[in-house]
């Protein structure tokens, strides 16, 4: 593994971070509110991309460009442990390893993102919940952590607000579940604060909250020295 380099940050200069797997921009929203100018990376086009966006190969981009950067976010498909197609059993990619075996070669401070599926194969990951940023909603994401960049597990509110069926329209007083082919697209939009996102978004995306969150501390490290790009 390649140790993070310590150089001098350069003034009135926003830090950059790199977002691979970047969907619609969920993360993208939670870092850029935090103070970074984002570069998101997906195979796919993303129209709704709110920031700069790059098309192409994520794990060829980040071999080639990653150590350019401050901070890299990556979020690689969740398909592949999702409850949702283990049930439909449909065939996906395991892209974990590769991920984390690429970021660990850019000597940059990152986070490495999924599901609850896919716990067993994260190294120490922190949950994040809506409950814990006064979202109404409970969306579990994991985010392993490495490159000298480490973060603390919040406090995990109870969940004391019953959730609707999966795929069924949100009664009052439960919150939505907003996965797969999920009823109330703008409900969702204004809970998980997504506003951009069409269906196919929202249903995988981090709500910018937890991106946020996790910006806000990626920016200490990057305060204290560690692995700022010159």
């Amino acid at each position: 593994m390649t140790e993070p380099t310590t150089v001098r940050r350069v003034p009135s200069r926003r830090p950059r971070l790199l977002d691979l797997f970047c969907c619609q921009g969920g993360a993208a929203k939670g870092y850029a509110n935090a103070g970074f100018d984002v570069t998101g990376v997906d195979i796919a086009p993303q129209p709704r991309y709110p920031y700069r966006f790059m098309q192409a190969d994520a794990l060829a981009y980040v071999a080639e460009h990653g150590a350019a950067f401050d901070f890299i976010h990556a979020s690689p498909p969740c398909q592949h442990d999702s409850e949702c197609q283990r049930i439909q059993s449909n065939d996906h990619p395991d892209l974990i390893a590769p991920t984390r075996a690429a970021l660990e070669t850019t000597g940059r401070p990152w986070v490495l993102e999924n599901v609850r599926g896919a716990v067993p194969k994260l190294r120490a990951p922190v949950m994040l919940c809506g409950q814990m940023f006064r979202l109404a909603n409970y969306r579990h994401r994991f985010f392993e952590t490495g490159g000298g960049f480490t973060l603390a597990q919040p406090d995990h509110p109870e969940h004391l607000v019953p959730q609707a069926k999966m795929g069924r329209p949100v009664p009052a007083g439960h919150y939505g579940q907003f996965v797969g082919n999920f009823s109330g697209v703008p409900l969702a939009r204004k809970v998980l604060e997504v506003p951009w996102m069409n269906r196919d978004g929202i249903r995988e995306c981090i709500p910018p909250a937890y991106a946020q969150h996790i910006g806000g501390a990626a920016l200490a490290t990057l305060a204290s020295g560690l692995g700022v790009a010159a």
